[in-house]
């Protein structure tokens, strides 16, 4: 647990208290990788139309500019190489010696290069099923109150997303990380636990992609909701909330942030919803 889960350059580690561990249930389609936490874990993604997302992780950890990041992002996350692992944190080295010293490079294994390639090659090659929801009259008004309410800014067609990189609450942006990646200064409140106070943890969110979310589900960086209707729910924000994906600790929690189209009425968050189901 602690090579898995521990931040100790977090004092007091929130995820420290492996005890806790049992008493979190984590739904189908929700994994606490290594570098997350059982306090706030990934939904699993969706590896279809990767080749066309330019960060990977929900927290932007890696770049994606090519077949070749894909390739090095499958070298450092498998066979106990992960850079994750080795890297060293305030002194901390995850998958160290004693948590301190880093292993004999003898001892670690990882995919060739023609295995990597191989395997990026069967990713980028992944087609999304035949959608069965067509589109419909009450599909196309869901798409104008999807350009009305100005959605297509972040979630720009023909990706649904605008590729970037959003702050989450109370990250300072540096200076040079605006020359280096592609930020939109815009905080839109999610919860910020994941990529603040885990290994994985940036400062940033990237802004998904909507394609294919008629199949897709929890949503969330961490899974808090099982449906798009109970995305669109505005009771979602309220503290006696029960969650429809992970809930945490507590049976109920709010599921802040993004609260984009949460007033809209009933008629035309359904309309919204149809049209989002034919992406």
């Amino acid at each position: 647990m602690k090579r898995d889960f521990a931040a100790p350059w977090l004092n007091p580690d929130p995820n420290a208290d492996f005890a806790l561990a049992p008493l979190i249930h984590l739904p189908g389609g929700v994994l606490a990788r290594q570098g997350t936490s059982f306090l706030s874990p990934q939904p699993i993604p969706d590896l279809i139309g990767i080749k066309d997302r330019r960060y990977l992780d929900h927290t932007g950890l890696e770049q994606h500019r090519s077949l070749v990041d894909l390739m090095r992002y499958a070298a450092l996350n498998t066979n106990g190489a992960s850079i994750q692992m080795l890297g060293s944190y305030g002194g901390f080295v995850p998958g160290g010696v004693d948590f301190k010293t880093l292993p004999d490079p003898i001892t670690l294994v990882r995919y060739s290069d023609a295995q990597l390639y191989a395997l990026a090659l069967f990713i980028y090659s992944l087609e999304p099923p035949t959608n069965p929801n067509k589109p419909s009259a009450l599909s196309r008004h869901g798409e104008e109150i999807f350009l009305s309410e100005g959605c297509v800014n972040c979630h720009t067609p023909p990706l649904y997303t605008n590729n970037k990189l959003t702050p989450a609450i109370g990250f300072h942006v540096p200076e040079e990380h605006k020359q280096l990646y592609d930020i939109l200064p815009v905080v839109v409140g999610t919860d910020p636990f994941l990529t603040m106070k885990t290994r994985r943890g940036t400062g940033y969110y990237k802004v998904p992609s909507l394609k294919g979310v008629w199949y897709r589900g929890p949503f969330e960086h961490n899974g808090s909701v099982a449906t798009l209707e109970d995305w669109f729910d505005e009771r979602r924000l309220r503290d006696d909330y029960v969650p429809t994906g992970f809930k945490g600790l507590g049976s109920t929690r709010a599921v802040k942030g993004h609260e984009f189209g949460l007033k809209l009425p009933p008629a035309d968050k359904k309309a919204l919803i149809a049209f989002l189901m034919t992406l």
